[in-house]
């Protein structure tokens, strides 16, 4: 098991400038930081990457879709185009990076609503773009991890039931699942039992409090969830995502209205012992 911070609390632009927080991170005890993917080109992620490697940071990558022109389901073509071309973009980023995985909600367009339900159109228009989507990915070593998010961001996919039903149409090894504890907590009966029953198909996991804030300090059932994660043999990634109000564009996405901390620092570093110790208890 490996933990990461993604970078979300304070940046969706990461750089040099961030070096003396990195190395911060690092000291702290993560093996990684998972880097939001948003502008600039493979070789400023290239260059990114010989950073964390000279701190000894280990990364992934994240990304999402917030503008409708690029939706991956709209009936119109070239918007779908759109969105593949850029979903190749950040894969190629992610590759630079150093990086063999990208998450996010990759598979709609971020807080774009239709007033209506996931037509059987717009789930096979979905399936088309994935599937050349992975193809892209595969020749990058890239794994894309599809996240569900709840309700209120998005109405393709809400639960893991529902996204591990559309990967199996999708039927590529390289377009696979996350599963975050905030969605969870919001969309399933059973948070446990949804990673569960869709354990084979996720490669990527969030660990997210219910506000947001410090994991640990809510109400997300993380002795449970930390035995499920490690029975189920899953010795991957379990990275922190809070948010704040520092980013006013993500914070608006998110609905961050207010403070979830003190600082910053109480995030990553009591949210680093939070994922230790749950981890060492959960046998």
């Amino acid at each position: 098991m490996k933990i990461g911070m993604c970078m979300f609390l304070w940046t969706t632009s990461v750089g040099r400038k961030h070096e003396k927080l990195l190395r911060d991170i690092h000291a702290t005890g993560f093996d990684g930081v998972e880097i939001p993917i948003f502008e600039g080109s493979p070789d400023d992620y290239r260059r990114l990457g010989g950073l964390l490697d000279d701190i000894g940071l280990e990364r992934t990558a994240v990304s999402a879709m917030p503008d409708p022109s690029m939706n991956l389901i709209s009936p119109d073509p070239e918007t779908r185009n759109r969105g593949i071309t850029y979903t190749q973009w950040a894969i190629d980023c992610t590759a630079a990076l150093g990086a063999d995985r990208l998450s996010g909600p990759l598979h709609s367009t971020l807080g774009h609503f239709s007033g209506a339900g996931p037509t059987a159109a717009e789930l096979r228009w979905s399936i088309s773009s994935q599937r050349t989507i992975g193809e892209h990915a595969a020749k990058r070593g890239v794994t894309v991890a599809l996240e569900a998010l709840n309700r209120f961001e998005c109405y393709l996919l809400n639960t893991m039931d529902d996204l591990a039903a559309h990967l199996d149409e999708i039927g590529h090894p390289n377009i696979r699942a996350m599963y975050d504890t905030f969605h969870s907590n919001i969309e399933e009966a059973d948070p446990i039992g949804a990673f569960t029953r869709n354990k084979d198909c996720i490669v990527h996991v969030h660990i997210s409090e219910n506000d947001r804030g410090v994991p640990g300090r809510g109400n997300i059932p993380w002795t449970e969830t930390f035995k499920a994660i490690r029975a189920s043999g899953y010795d991957g990634w379990l990275t922190i995502e809070a948010f704040g109000r520092a980013l006013k564009d993500l914070a608006a996405a998110t609905k961050v209205w207010r403070d979830f901390s003190e600082t910053p620092e109480a995030v990553y570093r009591e949210g680093y012992r939070h994922i230790r110790t749950g981890w060492q208890a959960a046998v």
